[in-house]
């Protein structure tokens, strides 16, 4: 699942599923939620930025790709890949005003992405870079490049609460032609672990159970599904 964050009310069935989420639907789908608000809200206030240099970090499927691919729909500018970024992509920078730069990890051209940094300085750019740590965490060799990481502003996306564990289920589940009651919902909601990736794999795993089984989700599946 690239997108982590996606919940489209059309897909679910109101009469199993009766809850109030569409006060939180935002650009594509994006179910903003207190765990996210603050990328999303600062994202939104482009170029009202305090700097320049913005990195989001968070686990993954935590919505990182969403949200930047939101911003770039919504404000122009270009993607690439950290750990594919090359001089061709350095070169043609001038072309775009908003840059965004994803996975970013030690596997990666130092030199380039500190060419990178500087280039967008220079001519009053914008740079997103996104990364499961914060880029002041990751351990560079180039001592310029670890220096410029302390300069970015840093927004991490934080464990997702009940609201948004809920709406993950809720859509992923109803993707997957997966019927389940609320009360089932809300019993997950507040028994699994509090990881993005944990919940999606839950998610597969109760996808594949039902295909096996060919029954409807209860609870005690779920229970088994929870190492209950």
């Amino acid at each position: 699942i690239k997108f982590g964050q996606l919940i489209d009310m059309r897909d679910v069935d109101q009469k199993i599923l009766k809850f109030n989420h569409e006060k939180n639907l935002r650009d594509n789908d994006f179910f903003v939620s207190s765990s996210n608000k603050h990328v999303y809200d600062l994202l939104n206030s482009w170029p009202n930025w305090e700097k320049n240099y913005i990195n989001i970090n968070g686990e993954n499927f935590s919505g990182k790709s969403h949200l930047v691919n939101i911003f770039i729909k919504k404000f122009k500018g270009v993607i690439f890949n950290a750990n594919k970024f090359d001089n061709e992509n350095l070169s043609n920078l001038n072309l775009y005003e908003n840059i965004v730069l994803e996975n970013l990890s030690e596997n990666i051209n130092e030199k380039l992405i500190y060419s990178l940094i500087n280039t967008v300085e220079q001519n009053n750019k914008y740079l997103i870079i996104t990364s499961l740590k914060p880029i002041v965490e990751i351990n560079f060799n180039l001592i310029d490049l670890k220096s410029r990481s302390k300069s970015f502003l840093i927004q991490n996306i934080k464990k997702p609460d009940d609201e948004l564990i809920f709406a993950l289920l809720v859509k992923n589940l109803s993707d997957r032609q997966i019927v389940i009651e609320k009360k089932l919902v809300n019993y997950i909601v507040k028994r699994i672990h509090r990881s993005y990736s944990k919940i999606f794999d839950f998610i597969y795993k109760i996808d594949e159970m039902s295909l096996i089984r060919k029954k409807s989700i209860n609870i005690n599946l779920i229970k088994e599904l929870l190492g209950e």
